[in-house]
């Protein structure tokens, strides 16, 4: 079997994790370029590789030699102009989310690989490749709680980094919900309501946080999420689903209790590459493995695509405080279900 090559754009935390499964975790693969502007990082991350080019232009990255395929993990305003660079060698791409931060931007992507006639972009919401929400996801096709009714979703961060906004919580946080949601329920997201409490004095100045975050479904379903960035106890990570005729609940990370000296309690994740490490890993091993066929083992584009519309909507909701609705373009035949 062949050694995929991948050029890895953004070699910040998890373009340095994905880098490390590449090398110790994933088969079938190897990281032979990586790009990032600081010169200083990317050749210390290429050292730790056997041959692979550093570079601070992600164009030159993509085009060094053996590059087959490319992992975008660099913050989401360089996505656009690195995927549309792999699509015009026709390369399989694996995108952090969000594919573009402006549905605009998403749409310039869908037209590119419209035009190459297939679909070559994947979207890194790894949600799809945890083992609690592929479980969820068998359930709720099966019918084994009836007719989703509610999805109750929690989205808790410990603290947020220095540089996360109020937009931020929607765009970066939430978005994780918004695809969750479409894909557990089969259903396109259409209206967006934001609720705000007043800010947690654990919040930095100006940050609106927390938030309650409502959405509607084509369905008829209704999805609320609770996004937390700086609860100050943990990273947490939990959905409920209610049905017709039953309920089932994801989340609870409760592996092992302890009991001990009159009390009992357990460890709480305090970061999301430990709480989805296992799904990173199948998330990566699964596109790998698609991507030497030349296919899609995930969300693709217009599931990206839909994200970033949701995301606007819920933007434009959390600054007039107004239910906003979802605007989507017609579905292209190319992504047709």
């Amino acid at each position: 079997m062949s050694t995929l090559g991948i050029a890895v754009i953004g070699t910040g935390k998890m373009g340095a994790d994905h880098v490390r499964r590449i090398g110790d975790t994933v088969g079938g693969a190897r990281v032979v370029a990586v790009a990032d502007p600081d010169g200083d990082r990317v050749k210390e991350v290429a050292a730790t590789l056997d041959g692979a080019g550093a570079y601070t232009d992600p164009a030159a990255a993509i085009a060094a030699p053996g590059v087959e395929a490319v992992l975008i993990a660099s913050p989401g305003p360089a996505h656009e102009e690195a995927i549309l660079l792999a699509l015009a060698r026709e390369l399989p791409v694996l995108c952090e989310k969000p594919l573009t931060p402006d549905p605009e931007g998403a749409l310039r992507v869908l037209e590119a690989e419209r035009g190459l006639g297939r679909r070559l972009v994947q979207v890194g919401f790894m949600r799809r490749f945890d083992a609690e929400y592929e479980r969820l996801k068998e359930l709720l096709d099966a019918g084994g709680i009836g007719r989703p009714l509610f999805l109750h979703c929690r989205h808790r961060n410990a603290a947020s980094p220095s540089f996360f906004t109020s937009d931020m919580l929607i765009s970066d946080s939430v978005v994780h919900e918004v695809d969750a949601a479409r894909w557990l329920l089969g259903q396109e997201v259409t209206a967006v309501t934001v609720l705000s409490p007043t800010p947690s004095s654990a919040a930095p100045e100006g940050l609106r946080d927390p938030r309650l975050v409502l959405l509607e479904t084509s369905g008829g379903a209704v999805v609320d999420v609770e996004v937390f960035v700086n609860c100050g106890f943990g990273y947490q990570v939990q959905c409920e689903a209610v049905g017709e005729s039953g309920s089932a609940r994801i989340g609870d990370g409760h592996a092992m209790v302890v009991q001990s000296g009159g009390r009992w309690g357990g460890e709480i994740t305090q970061d999301y590459t430990t709480r989805f490490a296992d799904a990173y890993d199948r998330q990566v091993r699964r596109w790998v493995a698609a991507a030497a066929r030349g296919r899609v083992a995930g969300p693709d584009a217009w599931d990206g695509y839909a994200a970033a519309a949701v995301s606007a909507a819920g933007l434009a909701a959390a600054r007039t405080g107004v239910r906003t609705e979802v605007r989507l373009a017609e579905r292209p035949e190319l992504y047709a279900r």
